[in-house]
């Protein structure tokens, strides 16, 4: 069975770099009929309720909790096409990168945008994940 997505990285557009290469595409296809999943921003918060003080502790979670409604829906992370990342300090934007790398690279990277904001809902938020996922 043909592959629902499709990555798209033309020499047309700047080459991504190669340690992005596993979790950046500058363009993700779902071919027509696909399911599409749309994940509302997640949070660092488990699901007791607790929030985790560090930067890197709020992400795992955070990912945990798409990679949850990912399962709820029968998809994994392989099915992400798009992928919005709001951090709260600038600094913190290697170690996402890290954690993405460990948790989430494919051959089909989901296409990406990060952005350092102000602030989130609440301020002891470092990070909010928005997920799209086809299958």
């Amino acid at each position: 069975m043909a592959s629902p997505t499709k990555a798209h990285n033309p020499s047309t557009v700047w080459t991504v770099p190669e340690a992005f290469r596993a979790i950046y595409s500058h363009a993700h296809e779902s071919a027509a009929g696909a399911r599409v999943l749309f994940v509302s921003g997640q949070f660092g918060v488990a699901p007791d309720g607790s929030l985790p003080g560090g930067f890197a502790e709020q992400v795992e979670v955070a990912v945990d909790n798409v990679e949850a409604l990912l399962a709820s829906a029968g998809m994994t992370k392989d099915n992400l096409v798009k992928l919005n990342y709001y951090l709260t300090r600038e600094a913190d934007a290697s170690v996402l990168g890290e954690i993405r790398r460990r948790r989430w690279s494919s051959a089909k990277p989901p296409a990406v945008t990060a952005i350092v904001v102000v602030s989130l809902a609440r301020g002891e938020y470092l990070i909010e994940i928005e997920a799209v996922a086809a299958a």
